[in-house]
């Protein structure tokens, strides 16, 4: 009873196909293949990425002190257990790593009151309107389209 199989056919496909994917990937253009940055005449720039941000989030200035326990507006305020902090880059952040830091967010509550998920924002997005109140958020009116708020 023979019980040694040949290996040399399954090898010759894996080889083929590492080929194929080699001569696949040498054809694309290289801005395609990194994929993160928009090239220019003179610099490479690192694309922005357009995050949707939730339609029930406020704006609030975030200082952590003491994770969970943070400021929120001025106010002390403490973070749920799981809570995500996604800095500008939308990556996540640990909340050791921004200790001491006034930060403007987005943020989003869980039902017991805590604050669940947060966004750090960068220059453009804190330049756009957003509510910063649950009052404020019932008056304005929400275009999904372009993700902006207009005031009545």
């Amino acid at each position: 009873m023979t019980r040694c199989h040949s290996t040399a056919a399954p090898r010759a496909v894996w080889l083929g196909t590492c080929l194929s994917l080699v001569c696949l990937l040498s054809a694309l253009p290289a801005q395609a293949q990194s994929g993160s940055t928009a090239t220019t005449a003179t610099t490479i720039v690192p694309m922005a990425i357009q995050r949707q941000l939730p339609v029930g989030s406020l704006r609030g200035e975030l200082t952590l002190t003491n994770p969970p326990e943070v400021v929120l507006n001025g106010q002390p305020d403490r973070l749920a257990p799981g809570a995500r902090i996604r800095g500008q880059n939308n990556m996540l952040v640990f909340p050791g790593a921004a200790i001491g830091q006034k930060l403007v967010v987005n943020y989003t509550r869980e039902s017991y009151g805590l604050i669940l998920d947060v966004w750090v924002l960068r220059p453009d997005e804190i330049a756009q309107t957003w509510p910063k109140t649950a009052e404020e958020a019932a008056k304005w009116r929400f275009d999904p389209l372009t993700q902006t708020w207009t005031k009545p």
